[in-house]
């Protein structure tokens, strides 16, 4: 039982990556691994310019060659990265500045629940009318999508 559900899991890992390579960019991606290397260029014979260590960061896709994608991560960086370190999985990180309020509902009315820091990670699990719930560790709520980096303002994520 053990292996069968370690083996699903590695399919569906590579599942997403593969739904990540054939996605027509600009588009929005996350890192799928513990460590991603970008490089100059599309091959591995390029020099290495940023390792992330960062597992989830979102990134934007902005252009494909055969099995590498060219991203910018939230500071404006841009590499080369192969496609099979990425995932479909939608992420956003809260943008600089002040800490963020994340409410209990969607809207101005709702109540806060707690602030997210500049720089924080989350999960998008759905985005609409400018509101987007996040999961951020054990906490979850609702933050707006001009926070975030990682969605578009307008984007609807179901």
């Amino acid at each position: 039982m053990v292996i069968r559900g370690a083996a699903a899991a590695v399919l569906l890992v590579l599942s997403a990556a593969a739904a990540a390579q054939e996605k027509q960019p600009p588009y929005w991606a996350s890192i799928a691994s513990g460590e991603a290397m970008t490089r100059t260029g599309p091959g591995k014979t390029y020099p290495g310019i940023w390792l992330y260590k960062r597992r989830d960061l979102p990134v934007r896709v902005v252009k494909r060659y055969e099995h590498w994608r060219l991203i910018q991560d939230p500071d404006g960086a841009q590499g080369w990265m192969l496609a099979t370190l990425l995932s479909e999985r939608r992420t956003a990180v809260v943008k600089k500045g002040d800490p963020r309020p994340v409410a209990a509902g969607p809207g101005d009315n709702a109540k806060v629940r707690y602030l997210a820091e500049p720089g924080v990670v989350g999960r998008i699990e759905k985005c609409h009318d400018g509101w987007c719930h996040i999961a951020m560790g054990k906490r979850e709520g609702y933050i707006r999508t001009t926070d975030l980096w990682g969605v578009g303002e307008t984007e609807v994520v179901d």
